[in-house]
């Protein structure tokens, strides 16, 4: 079993229609026909959403997704249209909220990767590929590759699992001439956040990306979504980087190492949904979300 360990009830606000509950966004549409996003403080690991929440970790990712976006506005267009509260709506959406263009998304995760862990390590360790793209002998856990590959994958409902599918497939599925616009948006993307994130001392693994086309007839990829935050990128801190090991991360490790602890009880292959996170797991989680945000910006946050 996976999903919510607690679904909750979205919020009712005059002039919005709620559309959808995602793992950490909640997405209304407005009378003009425009999106709202939400950003919630859920936080989700191993296939579930738990049901402790990360104060503040909505509002981190929505104001590190506009930061983003200024610093590729000349490479992507992006989604946004306004980051002003819709009339009605409460407080708590403040820097949280996002107006946004109505997208007709592309059904692909738009995955590029600079570095080798995760799915693709587990890929490389049993046919020296990833995505179906042939890579050098020799490669462990964390080493970088010789060029940023783009490897992407199927979209999946809450609860389960992104599936990696080779290029021909994506060009299958959208056509050829898509495929390739999302192959060239997405790696011009990652080199330009990794040479950014690089400046900083930090190093970004990977990221996923999410795209769509404007308007009944528009062929210009926009970049949708939130985008190179800690919860769709791995980054790790440039100067604890070593090939060889598992790499600490600006993410919720913190929550997955507790989680498959002892000290929380629960059985990952159970069917019993994981338990409320403690105090200082939440603090140290939080913390890390707000690093991330300080690091790559600049910026104190407040």
């Amino acid at each position: 079993m996976s999903g919510f360990v607690e679904k909750p009830e979205p919020i009712q606000v005059p002039g919005l229609v709620h559309l959808h509950t995602g793992k950490v966004r909640e997405l209304y549409q407005n009378e003009a026909g425009d999106l709202v996003m939400v950003a919630s403080d859920r936080i989700s690991a191993y296939d579930w959403v738990l049901p402790t929440e990360i104060p503040d970790k909505g509002r981190v990712l929505t104001q590190l997704s506009l930061w983003w976006f200024d610093q590729l506005a000349d490479l992507v267009p992006d989604h946004v249209l306004s980051t002003g509260l819709p009339p009605g709506a409460p407080a708590d959406w403040e820097g949280r909220a996002l107006v946004c263009k109505s997208l007709r998304m592309v059904p692909v995760e738009c995955v590029a990767r600079g570095y080798l862990t995760g799915s693709g390590l587990a890929e490389y360790q049993q046919t020296r590929t990833v995505c179906g793209l042939a890579l050098p002998e020799g490669l462990v856990d964390g080493s970088e590759l010789p060029a940023p590959i783009f490897t992407p994958a199927t979209k999946a409902e809450v609860g389960e699992h992104d599936e990696n599918v080779s290029y021909e497939e994506v060009a299958r599925q959208v056509g050829a001439d898509t495929a390739a616009a999302l192959r060239q948006a997405t790696l011009a993307v990652y080199s330009r956040a990794r040479d950014i994130a690089r400046d900083r001392g930090v190093v970004l693994a990977d990221t996923k990306f999410e795209f769509g086309f404007a308007g009944a007839d528009g062929d210009d990829l926009v970049l949708g979504d939130e985008v190179l935050t800690p919860d769709s990128s791995r980054f790790w801190p440039a100067d604890q980087w070593q090939p060889g090991r598992a790499q600490p991360s600006f993410d919720k490790q913190f929550v997955r190492d507790w989680l498959t602890s002892a000290e929380s009880g629960w059985d990952r292959k159970s069917e019993q949904p994981p338990p409320p996170l403690p105090r200082q797991v939440v603090d140290a989680t939080r913390a890390k979300y707000v690093e991330a945000y300080e690091r790559l910006t600049g910026l104190t946050w407040s």
